[in-house]
């Protein structure tokens, strides 16, 4: 770690010279360690805090994103800060972001705070030592275009007030464009413990890997100073939490100084222009295609469903532009994954992926849609209709714009969706998956919805629109609109005099789309597409237990029909057994079948035990995504909170518990989101999180055994 700097900033002086390095991001680190008073304990500390801000700062975004790291000096005099300074070049540091962690013995003046070095001569500071605000003003004024700046000294508060004047004297224009942020780790008074710092900064970066489910590549400086802070008692708060004395980036902003070591890049599908649909490949959609039990999962399980996947490309062919095709069925069947199926498929870029060419390679040709035939995907589950209005813009390409304060947002959008649609020239392809879940059903239909009809009509019969400036009609484009919605009604009875909620929304969208089709997912058919899909399950892609597999396949798809979650809980049991027809004949395993999703959940509530997370433990955290608003539940605080609810004590390990959940089998009872720039987690279908919110369930009861 000790080392010169002279070959990076020879390194760095020929990129800057070639003009490459405008996204470049530099950590420099100045820490002085060696006081020649053999305190080893101090020296272990250096390291320490030297050890986690190089584990921090090379946690990239992606390969491109990566600090350069300049090998920390050996500093014992004052020649040695002011040649790190010029070798590097930090006053004339350019890039995109810049990092400064500055750590040793501090002094405090009168009115000025010193960095201490080993030949520094008492009494003589303004010669021997340095003063910290130099160090911090060579990076804040230098011309990186984002500056993070962290001291870790004694009294380092004390840089507070003579910071501030100096600050002023950066030019306007660079305070005004730039993030520049200055963070001490204790007060004007205030000794520093050395191996305080990196065991909460440590534990912060723990947490963000873990617990803090933060979605987004980069920090803001509250971020930081939040999880830091989560690490201290209520009586540390004040001696240890991080202070931040130049505030030059806004509270909330993120900074491309502060990478976030839990981002998980998400690649997105893309249409057939090349801009994203809104659908991460990651996500949602490739979880509903492949039929996985688990996230990590790498196989592709989806099977059968030919009729319906061939009726699906056929709506999405380059000779169709026009039409509303509503994919329907009753809860389970099976309509997101022929929707995400599609939207995966689909999607150009995806083509070359593994994944994608075993799906290919199971699939008729004619039951694969084009390249590039759906232009958007996005998810109506508990949206509002503004909610839902903005989605849709966003995946078209579109910024949604302002609405007044006085406005209405549903309508100024719907409005500029319709806009977006006149101007584009060619078809259109928007898929639109678990419309029966969303918050304001009935005004989504109505005034987000309902108004396209303009667009999937035949021509002759759309609406005229508006007219260019030159008089002539917008050419405007054909709209393909594919919607996934629970129909409450199985497929032998009839909706006539039925209400909207008893006939299900799909009879509703018809009135406003007469011309639309219907697919249904759930008829008598269907029972052979789940023992095809329980078949895959339960061999691994054809691996293991063929012909055991084969029997417990047949003997599962009737009764769990025509709900293929419950097929996909049944066959994460059965691939974990050694013989699964030889339980898939047991008299209760059966009568555990019948019982649905609450039978099956039963049965891993008691497995669960041997992985050490207790029964009523797992519920509480299964029961409290259930329970969640919106997308989910986040980790962080808020999960443990509500499970320790619905749990009725305190546990002392609920983050270990959590991690434990989601390692264990149940955690194919849970999908995850993104709200808020948080991951959150939600019950794998609405139908798991109907059952888990019905208290009246004994989930404990004596279940099936092994």
């Amino acid at each position: 770690m000790q080392n010169t700097v002279g070959e990076f900033a020879r390194n760095q002086a020929a990129e800057q010279a070639s003009g490459r390095d405008g996204g470049q991001r530099t950590l420099l680190t100045l820490a002085v360690r060696d006081y020649g008073d053999e305190d080893e304990a101090f020296t272990a500390g250096i390291d320490e805090q030297l050890a986690v801000v190089a584990d921090w700062w090379s946690s990239p975004v992606a390969a491109a994103d990566a600090f350069h790291r300049v090998p920390t000096p050996a500093v014992t005099r004052r020649e040695h800060v002011e040649d790190f300074l010029r070798e590097n070049r930090v006053r004339e540091m350019t890039g995109e972001a810049l990092v400064l962690f500055i750590t040793g013995h501090g002094v405090a003046g009168s009115r000025t705070h010193f960095l201490k070095l080993p030949e520094s001569v008492k009494g003589r500071h303004l010669n021997t030592s340095v003063r910290t605000t130099d160090l911090i003003t060579a990076a804040l004024d230098s011309h990186a275009e984002n500056v993070l700046v962290i001291v870790n000294t004694c009294y380092a508060g004390k840089i507070s007030g003579e910071i501030a004047e100096l600050v002023e004297d950066i030019r306007a224009e660079r305070r005004n464009t730039c993030k520049l942020d200055v963070l001490v780790t204790c007060g004007h008074d205030s000794p520093v413990q050395v191996r305080r710092f990196p065991t909460l900064l440590r534990a912060a970066l723990d947490r963000l890997r873990t617990t803090a489910g933060i979605t987004t590549p980069y920090l803001s400086v509250a971020e930081l100073m939040t999880e830091f802070e989560r690490g201290l008692g209520p009586a540390e708060v004040t001696r240890h939490r991080l202070r931040r004395v130049v505030d030059g980036s806004g509270l909330t902003t993120s900074t491309p100084c502060i990478p976030n070591p839990g981002y998980r890049p998400v690649r997105e599908l893309t249409g057939a222009d090349g801009r994203p649909t809104g659908a991460p490949a990651d996500d949602y959609w490739v979880d509903r295609a492949t039929g996985r039990t688990q996230e990590q999962d790498p196989g592709w399980y989806f099977r059968g469903r030919d009729d319906i996947n061939r009726t699906v490309a056929a709506f999405l062919s380059p000779a169709r532009t026009r039409g509303v095709l509503l994919v329907t069925g009753s809860a389970g069947s099976g309509k997101s994954a022929v929707l995400a199926r599609a939207v995966v498929l689909s999607d150009p870029a995806f083509r070359d992926d593994p994944l994608c060419k075993a799906a290919l390679d199971l699939s008729e040709p004619d039951t694969v849609p084009a390249p590039g035939s759906v232009t958007a995907a996005v998810l109506a589950r508990h949206r509002g209709a503004a909610d839902l209005a903005r989605d849709i813009l966003q995946a078209l390409g579109a910024t949604p714009r302002r609405v007044r304060s006085t406005g209405d947002p549903v309508v100024a959008w719907s409005q500029q969706i319709l806009e977006v649609l006149r101007e584009r020239d060619g078809a259109v392809t928007l898929v639109i998956d678990g419309l029966d879940e969303a918050d304001e059903r009935h005004r989504i239909i109505e005034d987000v919805l309902a108004p396209l009809n303009e667009f999937c009509g035949p021509r002759q019969l759309a609406r005229v629109g508006p007219q260019r400036p030159d008089g002539e009609p917008f050419a405007g484009s054909g709209l393909r609109l594919l919607i996934g919605v629970r129909s409450s009604r199985p497929l032998s009875e009839s909706c006539v005099s039925l209400s909207d909620e008893e006939q299900g929304y799909n009879e509703l969208l018809k009135t406003f789309f007469p011309t639309a089709e219907e697919l249904r997912t759930d008829d008598r058919g269907s029972e052979s597409d789940i023992a095809l899909y329980l078949h895959a399950l339960i061999c691994e892609g054809g691996g293991r237990h063929r012909e055991s597999a084969e029997e417990a396949a047949a003997l599962v798809a009737p009764e769990v029909w025509p709900s293929f979650i419950d097929a996909r809980i049944a066959g994460e049991q059965l691939r974990s057994v050694t013989d699964p027809a030889a339980v898939a004949r047991q008299p209760d395993w059966q009568r555990m079948l019948r019982s649905g999703t609450a039978g099956l959940l039963k049965r891993d509530l008691t497995l669960v035990e041997g992985d050490g997370l207790p029964s009523d433990v797992a519920l509480a955290l299964l029961r409290a995504s259930a329970f969640a608003g919106g997308a989910g539940v986040p980790w962080s605080t808020i999960w443990p909170q509500m499970a320790g609810v619905l749990l009725g004590r305190t546990l002392q390990d609920w983050d270990e518990m959590i991690a434990k959940l989601l390692k264990s089998r149940l955690n194919g009872y849970l999908a995850h989101d993104h709200e808020d720039d948080r991951r959150v987690y939600r019950p794998a279908h609405e139908t798991l999180a109907e059952a888990l919110r019905d208290l009246d369930t004994d989930w404990l009861a004596p279940g099936v055994p092994a």
